[in-house]
């Protein structure tokens, strides 16, 4: 703090006497000439020293001039973005270098401070703190071992909400955990092979014997008696019919196909993000049985992490483009120097625009019709879920103890006839007892992101016409 006086109309100041104001002026005249010999004896050893350095660099390219430019360069206190003492970040991996995983963990803020041995350094997300705090508020943890629920942006990539409840390790991120079982979110991909490998519609006809959620071998003959079902392509995958998907898996797919689309889709391959990602696994042998439980989910050998839910959904109303997920918006440093800036990435082109669209119908009807039907139920007559294109996909499983249901909700909602999306991964494992579901924390979701949006779109529009 710089502290200054301040004389009164009271006070005397103290004259100097004439001689004292004389040798005040020779000091000043020499202080004068001194200054002036240090600049010029300092400029003449610059000159010297920059010509000798033209005359040795020259013969390596480098050229003089450019040494004159990089030596004057107004740089003076003000702020750029390769900063002086730091290397730029140049990508997602030096970034989880410099950020604890725990920092990023439930959010409140959109911008948080890291420090480190090199010195302070300010993190902004791409959350959107409005959605990230209700959902926060909303979670219903008393009958919850796991939560994880991952919000993106389909376009960017842009993380828009990440929270995580761990009831046996409240540090660590159940988002970017691929510990849980896909189930029938596996089904996305199965689909998605099945409308560009064999070009099934909505409206192919498909049959099958037995219970709908069962998978037993001899569910997957070619059979037809008195006891066939018959189903469209999408009721079956609204409706998540294990035998059909099996099938398709076992007849049309195959090994290779499966296998094909699992890694367009990004499993098995790791994920550039801020944050370490464990990969989501899917492993077939050369059973055929084994590709029918794959293919309809029916196994917990094939694992997910809510972050990669979001990517899915994401692809499927992104035009099947897969885009690497992100959370950090840019990094500065204590000087305000920026240091990192996120730029979208494509990740993949995992099915294309096309297969994407009957994707999503598909989807539509599992919202409509399907197995989050009574999770959504009266969103045609909502007036904020109304005013949007909804889609989804179901699928839960126990653990091998029994003891925990996984409960999954992987999906979107943009707004019709405008630009507005979001992609939603819900994942829930409840315990004795059934909480709160995964697609019901995906609706209240929807509802918040969009009832801001369409709140905020409001108030332009009302400052526009104002004008």
């Amino acid at each position: 703090m710089i502290h200054r006086s301040i004389k009164t109309d009271t006070e005397t100041p103290n004259r100097p006497s004439w001689r004292d104001y004389q040798t005040g002026l020779k000091w000043s005249a020499t202080k004068k000439q001194l200054v002036t010999g240090i600049f010029k004896v300092s400029g003449l050893f610059f000159l010297i020293l920059a010509v000798g350095y033209g005359i040795i660099s020259g013969l390596e390219g480098t050229s003089f001039s450019h040494l004159i430019t990089d030596s004057f360069s107004p740089f003076n206190g003000k702020k750029r973005d390769a900063p002086l003492n730091h290397a730029l970040l140049n990508d997602k991996k030096h970034v989880q270098n410099l950020i604890d995983d725990a920092s990023l963990i439930n959010l409140r803020n959109k911008r948080i401070d890291v420090f480190t041995n090199e010195g302070r350094f300010s993190v902004d997300t791409s959350l959107d703190i409005s959605l990230q705090n209700f959902i926060l508020k909303k979670l219903d943890t008393s009958t919850a071992r796991y939560i994880g629920i991952v919000g993106m942006d389909p376009t960017t990539g842009k993380v828009l909400s990440m929270v995580s409840f761990n009831k046996k390790d409240p540090s660590s991120n159940l988002c970017v955990d691929s510990r849980f079982p896909a189930a029938s979110i596996f089904k996305i991909v199965t689909a998605s092979a099945a409308i560009e490998k064999n070009g099934f519609s909505p409206n192919h006809e498909f049959k099958y014997n037995g219970m709908k959620h069962t998978l037993y071998k001899s569910q997957l003959k070619k059979q037809t008696n008195k006891y066939t079902n018959r189903i469209s392509f999408q009721d079956s995958f609204a409706q998540s019919i294990n035998p059909v998907f099996g099938k398709i898996g076992v007849h049309h797919l195959g090994k290779a196909t499966l296998e094909e689309y699992a890694e367009a889709f990004g499993f098995n391959r790791n994920i550039n993000f801020e944050i370490q990602v464990d990969p989501s696994a899917v492993h077939l042998s050369d059973t055929p049985y084994q590709w029918a439980e794959i293919a309809c989910g029916f196994n917990q050998d094939t694992t997910l992490s809510p972050l990669h839910g979001a990517m899915m959904a994401s692809a499927v109303i992104n035009q099947g483009r897969l885009m690497e997920p992100a959370i950090v918006v840019r990094i500065v440093d204590e000087n305000d120097n920026v240091i990192y800036r996120n730029k979208s990435v494509l990740m993949n082109q995992a099915i294309t625009p096309e297969a994407s669209e009957t994707l999503n119908g598909l989807m539509a009807a599992t919202i409509r019709s399907g197995t989050a039907r009574k999770a959504f139920r009266g969103y045609r007559k909502d007036k904020i879920l109304s005013r949007l294109n909804i889609g989804g996909k179901t699928g839960s499983m126990d653990n091998d103890t029994h003891d925990v249901r996984y409960d999954w909700f992987v999906g979107f909602a943009e707004e019709k006839g405008g630009t507005a999306k979001i992609a939603l991964s819900v994942i829930v494992a409840h315990e004795k007892y059934i909480g709160l579901r995964a697609s019901y924390y995906a609706r209240i979701a929807m509802k918040a992101y969009f009832s801001n949006y369409f709140a905020k779109s409001q108030n332009l529009t009302s400052k526009i016409k104002k004008k």
